[in-house]
């Protein structure tokens, strides 16, 4: 049976008989993560907890409707890492606005930019896009920042790391190599003691930090850690999702 919140399954049928309050756009990334996760890691995530919170949305009375996923983000610090696919921003910026003038136009009002790749970054373009499209209500969100990684896991990192891979391996596990060919997740750290305090920031060359793409060691994954992690998640988007499609632009705040 066809989703009627997930763009991309549900028909015209469908769609012309409901008022829709908010799309969510889901944008990710293609590119290698560690030696033992798939390219498409991003996707499956971003994909995964749109469509599951879309669901918890949908079946609480709310017009939600979910976008099909962007593929590719910004990958500059990974030019030199093979069919690690990027997009500027400068050309996310012109999707945007292409997408958004679709949205208002046809009285879609709310957009969620979900995204799901550390190096996309939305709030300076929505910033842009919100004086453009004044009745828009633009919203970006980060589902990898809703929780403390330690309360599900051990292992520190942000990419292809423990919580990363225990996600895929509950969403997707025939995507995932066992996990003895899993690099350690070791990263190089810079010699600048306020780089690593984090108030100063300079884009990581990814092949100049790890030798496997990936930051955190994967080896305590499981897919139990997985499915608790996709459960919350799911349930604190689906929360946000109800809350914007029942929420006045004109009177957001208290």
């Amino acid at each position: 049976m066809p989703r009627p919140y997930l763009l991309a399954e549900t028909n015209w049928k469908a769609v012309k008989a409901t008022n829709f309050e908010v799309a969510v756009l889901p944008w990710a990334a293609t590119e290698a993560h560690n030696y033992h996760l798939p390219y498409a890691t991003d996707i499956i995530e971003g994909e995964a907890i749109a469509a599951e919170a879309g669901r918890i949305a949908w079946e609480a009375g709310e017009k939600v409707i979910i976008l099909p996923c962007i593929p590719f983000g910004v990958n500059t610090g990974q030019t030199d890492i093979t069919l690690d696919m990027n997009l500027m921003p400068s050309t996310q910026l012109a999707i945007l606005r292409d997408l958004i003038t679709v949205l208002n136009r046809q009285g879609i009002k709310k957009l969620v930019v979900f995204n799901s790749h550390g190096g996309n970054s939305f709030r300076t373009m929505l910033r842009e896009l919100g004086v453009e499209f004044p009745d828009m209500l633009l919203v970006e969100t980060n589902w990898f920042k809703t929780f403390d990684r330690y309360d599900y896991v051990e292992e520190g990192g942000d990419h292809a790391c423990e919580l990363e891979t225990s996600l895929v391996l509950h969403l997707r596990p025939d995507l995932v190599l066992p996990l003895d060919q899993a690099g350690d997740g070791a990263e190089r750290q810079p010699r600048i003691k306020a780089f690593k305090e984090g108030w100063v920031w300079r884009e990581r060359p990814w092949s100049t930090i790890t030798e496997s793409t990936g930051t955190g060691d994967p080896r305590k994954s499981t897919a139990e850690k997985g499915k608790r992690f996709f459960k919350d998640v799911t349930e604190k988007f689906g929360q946000l999702f109800i809350d914007l499609a029942r929420t006045d632009k004109e009177d957001f705040y208290e």
